[in-house]
């Protein structure tokens, strides 16, 4: 089984972050120290959950773009509800987050589900709107440090064995998704309904309303994200995330995620969330401008498509190479 991972596209993306990591270290020692690699870790958590979301919507053939948007609206909610009400219930407001979230995906699912809207027509769509809803609700105005409880901003900053409380969220994300994707059947509907939607329905599988909760869990994970983004920077605008989705998508298709479904693994999306996020931590310390950070996103997204697209022909010829051998073997007999 190492072997197999070791020769695998996940493999060789660890590697490649891994050499990136000391690298980088060799530069600046500090930045493989351990209280840094949880700071990236940390960093990166927020993507991590956004990608793992993401990395099911992709699955089943769609695509996601609201995500970001809904991170913005939904921290801008639970922001405002907290400047109003400084004494309300942490818990509340989590759980406000996770049904303002879960609403949003739920709009993206249904237009995709029942009224066949492809999925980066309405994303689109609902992007401008949950941004302009973020504007009309705020008024353009910011919620700022101050006008935010200390409890609001101190939970996701909360040391538990050295590291804050949004990298334990990440973690219990990885593992719950884990589990999800690869014992549960309800996960492994999501590969069968991105991989062959025609044979997906003749077995059983309702493959709209797969979609629908991809949907659902990615916008879902995305209000979460949206309370800990405005509580970690302690800050909620009308911009916040903009652009993020660039990084999710990237994180997915980084970790072999196939655009096409149905391809793609749990451990795939982190690893390429996480080279993602030490290709971020690691500009400034070799001395790339930050406004390159995207321009680089960009070329990587396009350099791993085209590796995801080489990989699917390779793995279409191995394909009609047995079904030929298996025809050439039945004449024989």
């Amino acid at each position: 089984m190492l072997r197999h991972f070791i020769y695998s596209r996940e493999g060789v993306l660890s590697l490649i972050v891994l050499v990136m990591f000391f690298g980088v270290g060799a530069i600046n020692p500090d930045f493989i120290s351990l209280s840094n690699s949880i700071s990236i870790f940390n960093d990166t958590s927020i993507l991590i959950m956004l990608a793992l979301g993401q990395m099911m919507v992709i699955l089943t053939r769609c695509i996601d773009l609201s995500v970001a948007a809904n991170v913005a609206f939904t921290g801008m909610v639970v922001a405002m509800v907290n400047r109003y009400f400084p004494d309300i219930n942490m818990a509340f407001l989590i759980l406000l987050s996770l049904l303002i979230g879960a609403f949003l995906g739920a709009i993206n699912g249904l237009f995709v589900w029942l009224l066949k809207v492809p999925s980066i027509v309405i994303t689109l769509g609902t992007m401008s709107i949950y941004r302009g809803s973020t504007f009309l609700l705020s008024d353009g105005a910011w919620v700022n440090s101050h006008q935010m409880s200390a409890s609001f901003i101190a939970l996701p900053r909360f040391e538990i064995l050295s590291m804050p409380v949004l990298g334990w969220m990440a973690i219990a994300a990885i593992i719950i998704v884990f589990w999800a994707m690869k014992f549960s059947v309800w996960g492994r509907n999501f590969y069968s309904a991105g991989g062959n939607p025609m044979a997906a329905f003749y077995s059983g599988v309702n493959v709209g309303k797969v979609q629908f909760y991809a949907f659902l869990v990615s916008g879902t994970l995305a209000g979460l994200c949206g309370y800990l983004w405005v509580s970690r920077f302690a800050v909620a605008y009308v911009d916040v995330a903009n652009g993020f989705e660039l990084q999710v998508v990237a994180a997915c298709v980084i970790g072999g995620i196939s655009i096409v479904g149905g391809v793609g693994t749990v451990v795939g999306c982190v690893i390429g969330a996480l080279f993602i996020g030490v290709v971020n931590n690691a500009l400034p310390i070799i001395g790339v401008s930050p406004f390159w950070q995207m321009a680089i996103s960009g070329l990587v997204i396009i350099i791993a498509v085209i590796a995801n697209a080489s990989s699917d022909k390779n793995k279409a010829r191995i394909i009609l190479r047995k079904s030929d051998e298996s025809a050439d073997s039945a004449q024989v007999n």
